[in-house]
């Protein structure tokens, strides 16, 4: 049995693509660029917003790169709630291992604000910590395991204890850097067929399953 679990936000535990691909467009909009479709915006994320930003632009110098990326964290700060909702079966999947005495954390590439708004927002109680990318402060975002590692260190989570859950490459690569078990969701922002070419060995297609998975049921 597990006794941590720690997930990934946007394509985990939210459905947080509709509000993305809106506050994206409006920064690109508010400096003559050219819009994104939802499926572009669905390939861009999982790296950070800086690194969503550059590929919406389609160009890492263009000079509108910083205004464009302040453009979109001050839209996205008001409307990260609009149409953000957790997907099915999640908010009773953390009842239930918080029932279970099983200690459960966000880490996510996402800005720390917007994680820790969302994740009070949808998930109050039911997390014991919920971290975004903060690299401001010497912390390497995913893949690289630094912010994986530091909340594990606040739950005196040991490796062999824990288990990362995540919807892309980016998160099979994490937890592979902190050396701990991973499992792959298919209800994200990429499908099975991505997954298992990235390198996912535990594919799931329900919430529920990560209780059997952890024997927690």
């Amino acid at each position: 049995m597990y006794k941590t679990v720690i997930f990934d936000l946007d394509g985990t535990l939210l459905d947080t693509l509709a509000d993305l691909h809106a506050s994206v467009n409006a920064a690109l909009a508010a400096y003559g660029l050219p819009s994104r479709s939802v499926e572009e915006v669905r390939a861009f994320v999982g790296n950070g917003i800086a690194k969503l930003i550059e590929r919406a632009i389609g160009d890492k110098n263009c000079p509108d790169f910083e205004g464009v990326l302040s453009a979109f964290k001050e839209h996205y700060g008001a409307h990260c709630k609009d149409k953000t909702k957790p997907y099915g079966g999640i908010l009773e999947l953390l009842k239930k291992l918080q029932a279970a005495g099983v200690k459960t954390a966000v880490v996510s590439n996402k800005a720390d604000f917007a994680v820790k708004l969302l994740a009070e927002e949808y998930f109050s109680g039911l997390l014991l910590y919920a971290v975004g990318e903060n690299e401001a402060a010497g912390v390497r975002k995913k893949p690289a395991p630094d912010s994986l590692f530091a909340v594990m260190e606040k739950l005196n989570a040991k490796k062999e204890d824990a288990v990362y859950v995540g919807d892309s490459e980016v998160d099979i690569q994490t937890a592979q850097n902190a050396g701990v078990a991973c499992i792959s969701v298919t209800w994200g922002f990429k499908d099975r067929k991505f997954l298992l070419t990235h390198g996912a060995k535990v594919l799931i297609d329900t919430p529920d399953a990560i209780l059997k998975y952890c024997k927690i049921i």
